[in-house]
C-alpha cells in the first residue's frame, strides 16, 4: 500500500519507485519508528481523537509489531517504500482499517526526523562505550610503561626525550574531546519534532511537551517549518565521527612507522597482523591502514551530506532522503574500528631497548641551553651556543657528551664540569614537570585524571 495514492490516477514507474523507496536504509529505525508511533497514539487518545478501545487495540498492534522486528519474524511486502509504510501495512494487516487513524495530525516529514533522533539518541552511548574501551587500552598502556623512555619527534625528526607513558597518553586526550563533542550534540539531538506535520503543525490539540517526555526528548521543537528539515545534528555527527577518524588515522600513522623495520619499537600481536601471499616474511599492520583509509571515507562522508544540505530551498525536500546512509555507515565504521584497536593495543609488545637506543645528546640541546639559562644567561643567547656546540660536535663527528669541558668553555666560559649531568634523558624528562609535561610526576596525574574520567 501506499500513503499518498489518493491524487494519482496511474501508478509510480517501477524504475522510479525503486529510486524514490528508502526502505533498504531507514528500516533500520523500524523500532524507533514504532516506540514513536506508541508515542503519537498516546498523544492521539489524550487529544480525545482515539476511544479508549481504539487506543488499545493500535497500542497491542504496534506491540505485536515490534516483537516481530525485535524476533527478526518481521515480513517486508514487495509495496514498502519506506519503514513507515511498512509499520501502517502490518499494522492494517494486524487490527484491520482502525490502523489508518494513527497518522491523523502527523506526517512522514515529522515521523522520519523523530525516528532519526530517536535512533541516534540511543546510539551516542554505544559509541561512547567503545571510546571508552580505546581509551582504557591507552591508559593501561600508560601505566605498563613506567620509566620508559623514547625520543620525542617533531617534524619526524628527533626532537626531545619524552617518557612512553606520555605518548601513549596523548592519543587519549583526543578520544576524549571526541566524547565530549558527542556528549554534547545530544543536546541538539534531544529536540522532538514529531508534531510538527508536514510542515504547519499538527491541527490536533496534543501536548507536544508531554509527547517529548513521553520519547525521552528533552523538549519540543519550536517551529514547525525548521523542525521537519533541521539535520544540523546529522551534520555535527558526521563531524565528530570525521574528527574521531583523524584521530585515530594519527594514532595509526605513529603506529604503523613504529612498529616497520626501520623504528621497530612495537611489534603487534599475530592476532592482530596479516601477512603476504607472496612474501613470508611479512607481517603488516593491516588494522591500522585499514582505519587510516576510513578515515578520507569518513571526511566523504560528512562533505557528502553538507553539500545536500547546502542550498534547500524549502522545509522538507527528498534531498533529505540522504541523510540516514552516510550516518549509518559511520557509525558502523567506527563500532568496527574501536574494539578493534583497543585489542591490537592491548596485545601490542613495546621494546624498551630499541626506544632507547633511539635517544642520542643531541636530543638534549636545549637542555644544554637551559643550563646556561640557570648561570643568568638569556635564553636568545643559550640557544646559539648550544647550536654551536652542536655543529662543533657534528664536525667532530661526535656525541654533544664527548666535546670536552675545553671545548664547551671556548665556546662560553659559564660551562662547568656538572654540564655533562645535562646529557641524562631521565633527568631531561624529569625537568619538565609542569602540568602536562612529560615528567613521571606529571604523568602519574594524568593518568589518575584519566582514570577518573573514564570512570564516568
Amino acid at each position: 500500500m501506499t500513503l499518498w495514492g489518493g491524487r494519482f490516477s496511474t501508478k509510480l514507474n517501477e524504475q522510479a519507485w525503486d529510486l524514490n523507496s528508502s526502505l533498504p536504509v531507514d528500516q533500520r529505525m523500524a523500532v524507533q519508528d514504532v516506540d514513536g508511533s506508541i508515542a503519537w497514539a498516546n498523544a492521539l487518545h489524550k487529544a480525545n481523537i482515539l476511544s479508549d478501545e481504539e487506543h488499545v487495540s493500535i497500542s497491542l498492534g504496534l506491540a505485536t509489531v515490534k516483537k516481530e522486528f525485535a524476533s527478526g519474524q518481521f515480513s517486508f511486502a514487495p509495496a514498502d517504500e519506506d519503514i513507515h509504510t511498512a509499520v501502517e501495512r502490518r499494522l492494517t494487516e494486524i487490527i484491520g482499517p482502525l490502523a489508518g487513524k494513527l497518522h491523523t495530525g502527523r506526517s512522514r516529514n515529522d515521523q522520519v526526523a523523530t525516528d532519526f533522533r530517536l535512533w541516534m539518541l540511543q546510539t551516542i552511548p554505544q559509541l561512547d562505550s567503545a571510546f571508552k574501551n580505546l581509551q582504557s587500552a591507552l591508559v593501561k598502556q600508560a601505566e605498563l610503561a613506567g620509566e620508559t623512555l623514547m625520543p620525542g619527534y617533531t617534524h619526524l625528526q628527533r626532537a626531545q626525550p619524552i617518557l612512553l607513558s606520555h605518548w601513549w597518553l596523548s592519543h587519549y586526550w583526543p578520544l576524549q574531546r571526541d566524547r565530549e563533542r558527542l556528549t554534547d550534540l545530544v543536546a541538539r539531538v534531544s529536540i522532538l519534532p514529531l508534531g510538527s506535520g508536514a510542515l504547519a503543525g499538527t491541527p490536533v490539540p496534543v501536548d507536544r511537551a508531554a509527547l517529548a517526555e513521553s520519547l525521552g526528548f528533552a523538549v519540543a521543537s519550536p517551529n514547525s517549518l525548521d523542525s521537519v528539515s533541521d539535520r544540523d545534528f546529522a551534520a555535527e555527527f558526521l563531524f565528530c565521527a570525521t574528527m574521531t577518524g583523524i584521530h585515530l588515522s594519527k594514532l595509526s600513522e605513529q603506529i604503523v612507522l613504529y612498529t616497520s623495520a626501520e623504528f621497530s619499537f612495537f611489534e603487534l600481536s599475530d592476532a592482530f597482523s596479516t601477512g603476504s601471499s607472496l612474501m613470508p616474511q611479512k607481517k603488516n599492520p593491516d588494522v591500522f591502514e585499514l582505519t587510516r583509509g576510513k578515515a578520507g571515507t569518513l571526511i566523504g562522508m560528512l562533505t557528502g551530506l553538507l553539500a545536500t544540505l547546502k542550498g534547500l530551498p524549502s522545509t522538507y525536500d527528498k534531498d533529505l532522503q540522504e541523510d540516514k546512509a552516510p550516518v549509518f555507515q559511520a557509525t558502523d565504521t567506527l563500532l568496527a574500528i574501536l574494539p578493534v584497536i583497543a585489542g591490537a593495543l592491548r596485545t601490542i609488545t613495546v621494546k624498551p631497548q630499541r626506544m632507547r637506543n633511539a635517544i642520542d645528546s643531541f636530543m638534549m640541546a636545549t637542555d644544554l641551553a637551559d643550563y646556561l639559562v640557570s648561570k643568568g644567561i638569556p635564553f636568545r643567547e643559550t640557544h646559539a651556543i648550544a647550536g654551536k656546540a652542536v655543529r662543533v660536535a657534528g664536525e667532530k663527528n661526535v656525541g654533544l657528551e664527548e666535546l670536552s669541558l675545553e671545548a664547551y668553555q671556548a665556546l662560553c666560559p659559564a660551562f662547568e664540569a656538572d654540564v655533562y649531568q645535562v646529557f641524562d634523558p631521565m633527568k631531561s624528562v624529569e625537568k619538565r614537570n609542569a602540568i602536562g609535561g612529560t615528567s613521571l610526576q606529571s604523568v602519574k596525574m594524568q593518568i589518575a585524571k584519566c582514570k577518573m574520567q573514564n570512570s564516568k
